[in-house]
């Protein structure tokens, strides 16, 4: 995964769009809004404009980012758990989770972290969950 590279822009400059995830995103995080398809109507987007720029827009003065994970796991006991273990041991707080059922002996799941509190990097959490022989894929977005 390339590094990522960083600009602090003044909102007022920036297309509306980027203010809207924002705020889809925080209606998201304080529970004001239940689903996705929820926030995104609250704030006046469409879902694949918030899924576009989900992962790449944050606020720069709360300093707190989400963004989501998505993990192919193995059908092993405890392996959603050591997915979690690994989050939290990165300083990350987990504000979602989505998973699909099992079949052929994987699972699809959707972690949604706040990053805000992280003790290391984006990439370091994402390699050390890949080393989990469990962990068949991690990568961000849905």
């Amino acid at each position: 995964m390339p590094e990522r590279h960083f600009l602090l822009v003044d909102a007022a400059a920036l297309p509306a769009v980027f203010g809207k995830v924002l705020e889809a995103k925080e209606l998201l995080a304080a529970g004001r809004a239940a689903s996705i398809s929820a926030a995104v109507q609250q704030a006046g987007i469409s879902r694949s404009a918030f899924y576009k720029y989900k992962d790449v827009v944050f606020d720069a003065e709360t300093g707190r980012e989400t963004l989501t994970l998505t993990a192919t796991l193995r059908d092993h006991t405890g392996a959603l758990q050591k997915l979690l273990s690994g989050v939290s041991a990165a300083g990350a707080s987990v504000v979602t989770i989505t998973q699909s059922r099992p079949a052929n002996g994987t699972a699809q799941v959707e972690v949604t972290v706040r990053t805000g509190t992280m003790q290391m990097s984006v990439e370091e959490m994402m390699r050390r969950l890949a080393r989990d022989p469990d962990v068949v894929e991690v990568r961000r977005g849905g």
